[in-house]
């Protein structure tokens, strides 16, 4: 592996801190996990270290799953000070969530990342579409009953732990299409990403245990010293970001919701495009 300069590892530590801090801003405003910002960022800091895509990738996956993992405790538990945690839905999509992490943990080795992204690039487009144009569409008034709601969470469980995500976005999505307020679907959501990293985590450090072209510091694939490094400031922004959503009229919140999801779909289809994910 090539030796780096002190200006280079500066810059990535840097790098480090200030995805870590977008991540946590965005974990509180939103409900989201920030998978969308950890996950390329360090993506290329894996590759500069000198790791090939098809470690640098899970590696990426895997640590941004432990580092939404503290920042959505955070989240979560600002949001639920404010009582708009719908924690019986929580109740309901722990298990199926679960179900889905683990078999999306499975798949993430053998099914291409495009397929999953190409998804949520089209789904996210529509729901960025109704909530900038202050569309009121619903698939319902109301969530749907209990059989349905367990396939909701399981679906979020998969396409999260494929993407590296804590679920926020897909689960907002999903919320909102079913008339929840959007104040309500990014406060559970904060929940979701909980539910979501804790086993994610657990997945990709069993997935990656024992192989010989890991960092040293990795237990598995899940990069101990890129966590440690973008923790501190991630738990730094995730309050203001909580402060800011429940300060944020409904309308500004969806519309800034919006703008988001097509900055998502934006980095998506420029990793679609350019062969990388």
């Amino acid at each position: 592996m090539e030796l780096l300069s002190s200006g280079t590892i500066f810059a990535l530590i840097a790098a480090l801190a200030a995805a870590g801090a977008v991540t946590g801003f965005l974990a509180g405003l939103f409900g989201i996990g920030g998978g969308a910002i950890s996950v390329p960022v360090f993506f290329e800091v894996f590759r500069l270290l000198g790791h090939d895509p098809e470690v640098a990738m899970p590696l990426a996956v895997g640590t941004s799953l432990a580092v939404i993992v503290p920042t959505s405790l955070v989240s979560a538990y600002g949001h639920l000070q404010r009582g708009t945690v719908d924690k019986d839905l929580l109740k309901v999509w722990a298990l199926p969530i679960l179900v889905g992490v683990a078999l999306g943990s499975a798949l993430a080795s053998v099914a291409p990342p495009r397929l999953f992204q190409g998804v949520f690039v089209c789904v996210a487009l529509v729901i960025a579409t109704k909530l900038l144009t202050g569309g009121k569409w619903r698939l319902s008034e109301g969530l749907p009953r209990r059989a349905i709601l367990r396939l909701y969470g399981a679906l979020v469980g998969l396409v999260s732990a494929l993407m590296g995500i804590g679920g926020g976005a897909v689960s907002n999505l999903i919320l909102t299409l079913h008339g929840v307020p959007i104040h309500r679907a990014v406060s559970t959501a904060a929940g979701v990403g909980v539910l979501i990293a804790v086993p994610g985590t657990i997945g990709y450090m069993i997935a990656g245990w024992g192989r010989p072209d890991l960092p040293p510091d990795a237990l598995g694939f899940v990069s101990l010293a890129t966590f440690l490094l973008t923790i501190p400031t991630s738990i730094l922004t995730t309050r203001f970001g909580v402060a800011l959503a429940h300060r944020l009229s409904k309308e500004w919140l969806a519309r800034s919701f919006g703008c988001f999801l097509l900055l998502v779909c934006a980095r998506f289809l420029g990793a679609m495009i350019a062969g990388d994910g």
